[in-house]
């Protein structure tokens, strides 16, 4: 199974996604992150923070939704509607869930404040992934209305 983690720039939030995932996940089960207006570079910040987690960070890079590698079967926006951000719409034939994160690129503050706010979403998008994880997947592939359920659900996750 293939998720991709979609937001607008792809620098923090879907790579952050992305990565937690993949260091996560089961063997067959693979993520991917995009955006629809890529921003072009991966925020330093995240990578710091994945390093600090003992997550690999090679090979991640800020790239378009037009380019996916993979045609996903689960789509997780991340985009946080509440600070007026335009969350893109995957049109392709795949689920859709919506898990909304504040954007920690637009923290302001001190270094220690700017960190906090990557750690939140970092938190905030590894307690939603391993969540995930926890799901029967196995049975769940099969009934795709319990899957995007539990999922939804797993989106009104805080820490």
């Amino acid at each position: 199974m293939n998720v991709l983690f979609l937001c607008t720039g792809n620098s923090c939030r879907s790579i952050l996604a992305e990565a937690t995932f993949n260091h996560l996940a089961p063997q067959g089960w693979t993520a991917v992150s995009a955006g629809s207006k890529p921003a072009g570079y991966v925020h330093p910040r995240s990578l710091a923070l994945l390093a600090r987690e003992g997550i690999a960070t090679e090979g991640y890079h800020s790239k378009s939704w037009d380019a996916l590698p993979v045609t996903p079967d689960i789509v997780v926006t991340v985009c946080a509607s509440a600070a007026g951000e335009t969350c893109p719409a995957y049109l392709g034939p795949a689920l859709r869930t919506h898990w909304g994160v504040e954007d920690p690129a637009h923290a302001t503050g001190t270094d220690a404040e700017i960190d906090a706010a990557f750690m939140t979403a970092y938190r905030i998008l590894r307690a939603r992934i391993e969540a995930f994880l926890a799901l029967p997947l196995d049975e769940l592939q099969a009934d795709r209305a319990r899957l995007k359920a539990g999922l939804d659900r797993i989106g009104t996750l805080l820490l």
